[in-house]
């Protein structure tokens, strides 16, 4: 506790707003984050939910561009790449998890999210989080394997382990399963034994006492000792082991141990964090502040996430999504910008900038507006204003539809065995019995749901209810079933997926959401409290952005041309942190926008080879790269069909498909995996050998899909 003190009391310094802490380092030794990549003393990852480079409306400036503070530092001192890409589905949970971990979710046990279907033993289903603290298990009595789990069938490598077993402390702020994520299984497991579970026993609010914030810490380090409340951080199944390392968890322990023994934060303006606000309260000004003050007590590798701009997180007794360019929207987006100056600003006169320290700033998915943006505003000069009264007026709001009603309304069954869906523009079905995906009542629910139509209140046209349908087949080249055809936990893979309409929200309660206010139809009504889908197909959807800025990364503005998706953010953050993880990533490093000074000299002396091979690699494996999206189309088509031998041509082919082309990908992971991490070689001829047949694979599911029209 006293070199903590020490650490935050070493000086102050006046900035615009108040008086700020002078950043003071933990040692240099204990943390060496510096190779050939240059000084990195710090690395500050940020992931926002659904907030976008690209414009909603036409003459609506987007988010980035409504935050200049942010979008100026990233472009003008680093590279915002534009071209960024989720994983299927897009959501939350599973867009963050492949981000910091550089694997796809069927190497982490998440490829539906933000909660996931498993079959109980009597063969319902059951429906688990995905917002879980790391080492959890799905469930005791019917599924007992660890929610993040890898394709070795335990719990997934951790993400912060590789830099505390370096010797640096981490803090998490928000992020996805590096902090609790509820006041009950996480508490009690993690805290049992220790003198912490009286205390959050006792807590009158262990939301805002436990949740939210973390910090992992290096061996012996003092932040995390017994007197800070620190206990030790369990990750049994973590390779080479990970005993003697504790951890901070919950504000009511975090905040005296960043903040000199006080129990509350200041934030960025003006007010002050006394206690997690919950997820939807992450505003830059708060999330922000909780890094801040982690730095300034010598913690130095921060990861947060922050709430998105769209949806109404000032008044949260009355939650309703914001229309583009109306003035709740604005004015969020003007806070939000606001907080991210303050935070460069303090940064800077703590002497943390671009200079030492390594930013990432990424959004972990994107969305589709279901609503009608009115003509003549631009949210800036005049706001956009949208009506949210039922019966016929509502321009603002996804569609809900009941799966059940709109089967019976088209004259179809559902399976007699029933069945259970995950709610969403993307819905995965589960038929009861877990029966084979190639069963008689599965492969009727399939065809019956290609033919569903319904009238989208939205637009008025008649509009199918999907656009694209993936067997298990199929869910395997998408990354969402498993390595090689056989997943970890078979309990959890569903039965199909659903790709639906963009303002479509897919489930099977109408009755709780729609009756009270619905006009023309049984089975759909607007629902003006959510506005924004997720988890489709649709461009909007999955391209987001990446933005890095740090020692060794290219001042290249808007990269609008390399092709990227979230898995390359984690190889490439450890390549310039000269640090590696104990397995090998789905992504590739972004050699692109980097120094090449700071690159191995295998691949920095054949950057062009790199490069080719590397965007080859990605449209080959990628879930949103040309491979897959022409996977689906193929796909649709097969599992669409009523014809029997064109089903099983299909099926023969895909699964024929995927076992030569995940052969193909595991060979080219572990070529350039080694190149980058392990002195591997890299040469422009075995690179170009792999190339072409990457090329050749992809080509050819292209050719499949045209032939399916």
């Amino acid at each position: 506790m006293k070199q903590i003190l020490l650490a935050t009391a070493a000086g102050l310094a006046l900035a615009a707003g108040g008086l700020v802490p002078a950043h003071a380092d933990a040692p240099a030794s204990s943390c060496p984050l510096t190779s050939g990549s240059g000084p990195i003393k710090h690395i500050v990852y940020l992931q926002f939910d659904n907030t976008h480079y690209l414009r909603d409306g036409a003459n609506i400036p987007s988010d980035l561009e409504q935050m200049p503070a942010l979008l100026a530092f990233l472009t003008q001192k680093g590279t915002l790449s534009a071209n960024n890409h989720t994983q299927i589905i897009s959501h939350t949970a599973n867009g963050i998890l492949s981000s910091i971990t550089g694997v796809y979710p069927d190497r982490i046990g998440t490829a539906v999210s933000n909660s996931f279907g498993y079959y109980k033993t009597n063969g319902t289903v059951g429906f688990k989080s995905d917002f879980i603290y790391w080492n959890t298990v799905v469930d005791t009595a019917n599924d007992p394997t660890p929610v993040l789990l890898a394709e070795t069938g335990k719990n997934a490598p951790a993400p912060w382990v590789p830099f505390t077993k370096a010797g640096c402390d981490f803090g998490a702020v928000a992020l996805a399963d590096m902090e609790f994520e509820n006041t009950t299984t996480d508490i009690s497991t993690t805290f049992a034994g220790t003198p912490a579970l009286a205390i959050a026993n006792a807590s009158s609010n262990k939301l805002a006492d436990f949740e939210g914030i973390a910090i992992h810490c290096a061996q012996n380090s003092a932040l995390c000792s017994a007197a800070n409340n620190g206990v030790a951080d369990k990750l049994n199944d973590e390779p080479g082991g990970y005993t003697g390392y504790n951890a901070l968890f919950g504000h009511k322990f975090v905040a005296p141990a960043i903040n000199g023994g006080s129990s509350s934060i200041p934030d960025l303006l003006g007010g002050t964090i006394t206690g997690f606000p919950n997820f939807d309260g992450m505003w830059p000004k708060v999330t922000l502040a909780y890094a801040a003050q982690m730095l300034e007590a010598g913690v130095p590798v921060v990861y947060g996430y922050l709430s998105d701009a769209h949806d109404n997180h000032a008044n949260t007794s009355a939650p309703a999504a914001y229309g583009p360019g109306e003035a709740g929207y604005v004015q969020q987006l003007a806070n939000y910008n606001a907080g991210f100056a303050a935070f460069f600003q303090r940064l800077k006169n703590d002497g943390i900038d671009e200079t030492n320290t390594l930013f990432i700033v990424t959004v972990e998915e994107g969305d589709h507006f279901a609503g009608k943006i009115p003509a003549g505003c631009d949210g800036i000069h005049t706001p956009c204003t949208y009506s949210r009264v039922p019966h016929g007026s509502v321009t603002i709001g996804e569609v809900d539809v009941d799966l059940t009603r709109l089967m019976q309304a088209n004259g179809k069954s559902v399976p007699a065995a029933g069945f259970d869906i995950h709610y969403d523009m993307a819905p995965s079905v589960h038929v009861y019995g877990n029966p084979d995906g190639e069963s008689a009542a599965v492969r009727q629910f399939e065809q019956d749901v290609a033919t569903l139509t319904l009238t989208d209140p939205v637009t008025n046209q008649t509009v199918p209810l999907a656009v694209g349908l993936a067997d298990r087949a199929e869910m395997r080249l998408l990354h969402m079933y498993g390595v090689g055809g056989s997943a970890p936990d078979p309990l959890r893979v569903p039965s199909f997926t659903i790709f639906g309409t963009p303002d479509l929200y897919i489930e099977t309660y109408y009755a709780s959401l729609c009756t009270a206010w619905t006009s023309a139809s049984d089975y759909a009504c607007e629902q003006p409290a959510y506005a924004w889908n997720h988890g489709g197909i649709q461009s909007q959807i999955s391209t987001t952005w990446l933005g890095i800025v740090g020692p060794g990364v290219l001042n290249h503005g808007i990269d609008k041309v390399t092709w990227t998706d979230h898995t390359d953010i984690r190889p490439t953050i450890l390549a310039l942190a000269g640090l590696k993880d104990s397995y090998l990533h789905d992504g590739r490093v972004l050699v692109e926008d980097l120094d090449p000074a700071v690159l191995p000299t295998a691949i920095a002396g054949n950057l062009v080879a790199y490069r080719t091979l590397a965007n080859a690699y990605k449209q080959l494996n990628a879930p949103f790269g040309t491979t897959a999206l022409a996977s689906i189309a193929y796909a649709t088509n097969g599992v669409a069909t009523t014809n029997p031998a064109t089903h099983s041509a299909y099926l023969s082919t895909m699964n024929s498909y995927n076992t030569a082309r995940e052969a193909l990908v595991a060979q080219i992971r572990s070529y350039i995996e080694a190149a980058a991490f392990s002195g591997g070689p890299f040469d422009a001829a075995t690179a170009g050998t792999y190339a072409a047949q990457a090329n050749a694979f992809t080509q050819q599911m292209v050719t499949l899909a045209a032939g399916a029209h």
